[in-house]
Formats: C-alpha cells, structure tokens, sequence
C-alpha cells in the first residue's frame, strides 16, 4: 500500500535509493553506537510499529539509526536483507521457502496477529475456500503475504495452490475495480484497505485472518533480519528489536494516539483515525514481546511451515521442527555472547 503525501513519496523514493547503495550499518557514533541502516515499510497497518517507533523515537533511544523505506518489493526485500542492506523486515511465512533455499535470513520475533481479509463480491458463488480450486485470485504481488494466506486457505481443502489457482497481481486499489470487471473472482489484501472495501458494501469476507480457525491466534508476521549483519552486528539487531519491543508495546496501551500519529503522518493509506484504532486493538500489538512470545513465534512458525509442506512450498518431508529452530535466533543472547569475546 502507497504512503499518500507527495512528502512521504518525495522519501520513499530517496529512501528506496539506499536500499542499492552501501550499507551503512557499521558507522556509529556517540549518539548511535550500533551505526545506521535502513528497514522497508509497506505502508499497511501490520507494519506500522515500523513507523511509531521512528516517531516516538525508540529507535534513537537503543541508539540505532533507522531510515525507513518504502516501496520495496518482496523479492528486492529478499535481497537487500541477505546483503544487510535492510536490516530487518516484517514479513510472514512467505520467507520460508526462501530460508530454506539458501536465502541468509533469520526470524528474530513475532509481531502480531490478523491484518488480512480474502473478499468477493456479494453475488459471488463463492462461499468459503472449498470453493476457491480454479478462481482467479487477486494478489498485491505474486509471493506476497495476502498470496500466503490464499495459499494456506486452499492447502487446508486439499487443493494445490500453485496449479489449482490463477494468481494475477494488481496494485490494491485496482484490485476492486479487478473484481467489478470479473478480471478476478478473489481479492486478498491488506487492512486497512480490505477493511475499507468491506465496510463500502457490496462485498463479503470469506476469511480474515484474525478469527479465521487457521490463523486466530497466531502470530500472523514476524520480523526477519538479515542473518548478515547479526553475524557481524549483533548489536544491532538487538537494539532495532528492543526498539520494536517498545513501539508495540506502547501501541498496545494507546491505540488511539497511535492511530492519530499514523494518520496525520501519512503512514496508512486512510483518514479515518477510528478505523485504525480498532484495527490496532484487534491486532493484538503488545502481546507479542518477551519470552512468552518469542516461545509462541516459534510455534507459530512450526504451524505455519507445517502448513507449507502440504502443498509442497516446502518439501513434504521436511523436518520442520529443525527447520525453525535453525531459522529462529534469541538475538539477546548472541548479543550478550558477543559482549564477552
């Protein structure tokens, strides 16, 4: 989803430049000691602690320069993670297949629950995902999170996502033009915006991923980090996540003044300050922080890399368990090994 002030795409566009030049996350100085680097931000509410802990200033407190980014695709995030040109991502399942593949990324946290709804029209014959072999799906990008979530949906009915479905990827505002052509059966997108088509009338949620049984409940995105820099820079990993700590924390105690700040910032794609409020609520944003939650990432992340293995995005005889336990890292305590050496 696009940042809306000319302002915010006047540094997204500067901002998406860094993201192909050198790193500069190992230059620090006595008011950032872990140095500087860059994070992507969607512009959907699920990455919003993103953005409140720019604005509150949790970032600079753990003594980390953030600069955020936008525009980013899926796979150019892929990428400048693995070259520690991003420092860390909120992402979901979707990076799985590329872990396993090779791609040097590690899963640091969970972040929060629901922030997806797959919609059809009200006139749709289609019911429920029993009814989804064979539709066309709308997507904001093939590999995408809203792709994930239809994918886990379909492998739940026995279908096989990459060959029982035709995946067609549009901008999210055009995915309701898509659906009044016919041009798709299906669209899966973010909130706020899918909330915003559904509250518009004339469509019908077949899931969201909040009180959907394959999903309530469940850490929905996780933030990755680059497997690169918490080689060579644990340190900094450690204070981004410390800075995410906070931000959702304190999300969580003031839903509504968080709303405020990523309205009249122009981080969401939406002026309705309510609307973002509940959506925050209803995220979950503070209960996934901890030990506690950190337990729960990894379990979640067993369930969902599970799920991926019956439609073969992960090879069906994977050990998953191994699996995640060798993508999961306790970024405090490499932090604190490396104190020591």
């Amino acid at each position: 989803m696009k940042l809306a002030s000319k302002a915010l795409k006047s540094l997204v566009c500067m901002l998406s430049i860094a993201v192909v030049l050198p790193s500069l996350a190992f230059g620090a100085d006595a008011k950032y000691p872990y140095g500087e680097n860059n994070i992507s931000y969607s512009g959907s509410i699920c990455g919003s602690p993103t953005a409140i802990a720019k604005e509150k200033g949790f970032f600079d407190e753990e003594g980390v320069k953030i600069n955020v980014v936008g525009g980013v695709s899926f796979e150019a995030q892929r990428t400048a993670l693995a070259t520690g040109k991003l420092a860390v991502v909120n992402g979901d399942f979707q990076f799985f297949p590329a872990v396993y593949n090779g791609v040097d990324v590690k899963l640091i946290a969970g972040l929060h629950e629901g922030c997806i709804k797959v919609l059809v029209p009200n006139n749709s014959p289609i019911k429920s995902a029993k009814d989804l072999k064979g539709k066309k799906i709308g997507v904001d990008e093939i590999g995408g999170t809203p792709m994930s979530v239809v994918s886990v949906l379909m492998g739940s009915q026995g279908f096989n996502p990459q060959t029982d479905a035709q995946w067609i990827p549009y901008p999210n505002d055009q995915l309701i033009t898509a659906l009044e052509k016919g041009e798709i059966d299906v669209a899966a997108a973010w909130d706020p915006f899918a909330t915003i088509i559904e509250q518009r009338g004339g469509y019908r949620v077949i899931s969201d991923i909040s009180t959907d049984p394959l999903f309530a409940g469940k850490n929905c995105c996780f933030l990755f980090a680059s497997g690169k820099i918490i080689k060579e820079n644990p340190g900094q990993i450690a204070a981004i996540l410390r800075a995410y700590n906070k931000a959702t924390k304190w999300m969580g105690d003031n839903p509504d003044e968080a709303a405020a700040i990523l309205v009249n910032k122009k981080y969401v794609a939406t002026n309705d300050v309510k609307l973002v409020a509940t959506l925050i609520k209803q995220y979950k944003y503070g209960n996934h922080s901890g030990i506690a939650s950190n337990a729960q990432s990894k379990q979640d992340a067993v369930y969902f890399a599970t799920q991926l293995t019956t439609f073969g995005y992960l090879p069906k005889n994977l050990n998953v368990q191994t699996f995640v336990n060798n993508m999961y890292v306790d970024i405090f305590a490499i932090e604190a090994a490396s104190k020591k050496k």
